[in-house]
């Protein structure tokens, strides 16, 4: 996952209009992009929430007093990273858009 991080870095974190038939290219149909799109951001979304709660959870503090909230700078700071990040969606676009995502159609079975 850290090459995803670092390979965004320099990536527009702003939403901009896209050429529909030219994401469409690929596949021939701007549906079959758009699905294609959808499921790499979901996978990358999940991806990087699990690693922001296991970074978290290293600064994670067992106390039985819930008015205890002791903030650490680290901790901090590494929310802010994650918060700049861009978007799954945008990152999913541009992984599809430079040809770095694989995708298979599932055969089909026949009903008998």
């Amino acid at each position: 996952m850290s090459d995803i991080k670092t390979k965004v870095q320099g990536l527009d974190p702003n939403v901009r209009a896209r050429d529909v038939h030219g994401m469409a290219s690929n596949t021939n149909n701007v549906y079959e992009a758009l699905a294609i799109i959808t499921k790499r951001s979901k996978q990358l979304a999940v991806d990087l929430k699990h690693e922001l709660h296991q970074k978290l959870d290293e600064f994670a503090v067992s106390s039985d007093a819930i008015e205890e909230v002791s903030e650490n700078k680290e901790q901090i700071e590494i929310s802010k990273f994650y918060e700049r990040l861009p978007n799954p969606v945008i990152i999913a676009t541009e992984e599809y858009l430079n040809g770095e995502l694989y995708h298979r159609y599932n055969k089909k079975e026949e009903d008998f």
